[in-house]
């Protein structure tokens, strides 16, 4: 049978439309959640499995830290802290990760490495999509469990400064907040003095329990000139007294408090060859994880980072905390975080 041009072409139209549906439904995925409730309870953990006759309830464990600072770098590279710009720019950060009580990982960030999808994989401990790429742009508050309700129904106080996406994705969770826009990239210098300025005041007060700083200007350096400008290195020489002003202060509290604070040192993604970001080259995917905390061991020396997932910080930091871990989490425990705390653990 003879098909006329006129159903030809529309038949080659709808096939086409077909093609590029299949497409899109492929590449911008619809998320699969769980079934069950919406956000974790403590009351969700299933029974421990025990040899004897009666079940043994499970329990959280205690939390490990007091208070925890969040110290996220916008497109902090790993080699930025581990390779030789980390000796020679970061030297009280490196000084840490080499000689105090400190933990360090190469984060893997999975794309798309872009600002909002990897806030969201640092909260929820899920993956996001393409789509979030889009969403970036226009940021609506995010309605999945994350860390930070989890934190907020416990009773924590969280302070936030930086990067406004976190005011856009979490705009009920703070008790005080001062976002900065980061589409303004030529501005490297007031967008972290607006964060920085802060500080002093807020490390001396006691009504907090989570401290989030989200600096934008390494970012917007890399997209001006590239990861090895010359205004990287003050950059950096900026970001590790930012650094040493912080560990000095919650070390000096510490001593009036039953348990350690935590330090956490992270980027949501790293930066390319010409200082953009989005894509999965080694350089946008790997980040630095530092954690600091008197409650490990100290040690000399710095080995070979371990490589964790970008998601394995949020059931982390949620199990240290004694908070019920994110529902779509597919993160894992850090098992150095709790070497020290095992016999606290209901095993």
């Amino acid at each position: 049978m003879k098909l006329s041009s006129s159903v030809f072409s529309g038949l080659c139209l709808l096939i086409e439309i077909l093609g590029i549906a299949l497409f899109l439904r492929g590449f911008f995925p619809v998320s699969i959640k769980s079934s069950l409730s919406s956000k974790s309870k403590l009351s969700d953990l299933p029974e421990e499995p025990v040899l004897g006759s009666s079940p043994n309830s499970s329990k959280v464990p205690p939390p490990l830290f007091n208070k925890v600072v969040i110290l996220l770098i916008d497109a902090l590279r790993d080699d930025f802290v581990f390779g030789p710009s980390g000796k020679r720019f970061m030297p009280y950060t490196r000084n840490l990760v080499e000689s105090v009580s400190s933990h360090s990982f190469v984060a893997k960030a999975r794309p798309p490495t872009v600002t909002m999808p990897r806030i969201k994989a640092l909260t929820t401990g899920s993956i996001p999509g393409f789509i979030d790429v889009v969403m970036n742009l226009n940021s609506q508050a995010l309605l999945e469990d994350n860390l930070l309700w989890q934190a907020k129904t416990s009773g924590k106080r969280i302070i936030f400064y930086g990067d406004d996406t976190w005011v856009r994705l979490f705009p009920k969770h703070f008790l005080e907040y001062d976002g900065t826009t980061s589409f303004f990239v030529s501005d490297y210098t007031e967008v972290d003095n607006n964060v920085t300025r802060h500080l002093d005041s807020t490390l001396k007060r006691d009504d907090w329990d989570i401290l989030i700083l989200h600096y934008l200007g390494l970012d917007h350096i890399g997209h001006i000139s590239g990861p090895h400008s010359s205004l990287i290195g003050p950059k950096l020489l900026e970001m590790d007294d930012v650094i040493k002003k912080i560990h000095t202060s919650i070390i000096t509290k510490e001593a009036g408090d039953s348990l350690p604070n935590l330090l956490v040192l992270c980027g949501d993604h790293g930066m390319s060859e010409t200082g953009s970001h989005g894509g999965s080259s080694e350089p946008e995917v790997n980040t630095p994880l530092v954690l600091i905390s008197s409650a490990f061991v100290k040690k000399e020396g710095m080995g070979e980072p371990l490589v964790v997932e970008q998601v394995d910080l949020t059931p982390t930091l949620s199990l240290a905390l004694a908070l019920p871990i994110s529902q779509n989490s597919v993160g894992r425990l850090i098992p150095a975080v709790f070497e020290k705390a095992a016999p606290l653990l209901p095993y």
